[in-house]
């Protein structure tokens, strides 16, 4: 608690700092962030790895049913993404990423990237070096990333309520210990089963419209008593009883 405190605080000095230095609209950051630091201002026909990074936290704001690519590439739908997380954080939503832009990702992630209310910890129950699974231990942890982001942008969305995650990255043995599928999307690290309040034909319902493209819920065999979200190339959703 005491870090992300001092986090939102720095976030708004370097926003106020700006400010009086004059940062320009082609400017980045004021000052360094110890996650990643944005150097310029992106807007639409950019590209790099600053996009990429950019991508990872605005992909949770797309609309039902889209998936934004972290293909390093700000084109239409990147910039309708920023816009979406411009007006949710009350910014001028002009689809452009700047000094204003950055600074309140800045006050929205942790040193190591997650953002500040989701771990790796989360999302991992199963072991200590994310190995075992589908894909290299490094792109599992990768891909939880990308699903804590996602997830970050669903509490906002439902008024930051909290989100419980009872299970994320499975090694193969974790996920033939609890019966999951031989092509589980946990093995993959890009799922998250969610629990608790809200409900959980609520959170189904509201995981469409912020990136993922698998969803199981209420209704489909073995998920009445959690709502399963994750990155699928194959999209697929499923929540009987949720009217999904």
């Amino acid at each position: 608690m005491f870090r992300r405190v001092s986090r939102l605080l720095l976030s708004l000095v370097m926003l106020m700092t700006g400010a009086v230095v004059g940062v320009g609209a082609t400017a980045g950051a004021a000052h360094a962030d110890s996650c990643y630091t944005w150097n310029r201002t992106l807007s639409q026909g950019s590209s790099g790895s600053d996009v990429t990074q950019l991508q990872i936290r605005v992909a949770g704001w797309v609309t039902s049913g889209e998936r934004l690519s972290y293909d390093g590439q700000y084109g239409a739908r990147t910039a309708a993404a920023v816009r979406k997380f411009q007006t949710a954080y009350g910014l001028s939503a002009d689809g452009v990423a700047g000094p204003a832009t950055f600074s309140k990702i800045y006050a929205l992630q942790d040193a190591d990237c997650t953002p500040i209310h989701f771990s790796y910890a989360e999302l991992n129950k199963c072991n200590s070096d994310w190995s075992g699974g589908a894909v290299s231990a490094a792109t599992a942890k990768a891909n939880a990333l990308k699903t804590m982001w996602k997830l970050e942008a669903m509490r906002h969305a439902l008024g930051d309520v909290p989100i419980n995650i009872s299970s994320g990255f499975r090694s193969r043995a974790c996920n033939n210990a609890v019966g999951g599928s031989a092509t589980s999307r946990h093995l993959y690290g890009d799922a998250a089963d969610l629990v608790g309040s809200p409900s959980l034909c609520r959170l189904a319902q509201q995981s469409r419209t912020h990136g993922f493209s698998e969803i199981l819920g209420p209704g489909y065999p073995g998920h009445n008593d959690h709502t399963h979200v994750a990155f699928d190339p194959s999209p697929y959703w499923s929540a009987p009883t949720c009217g999904i």
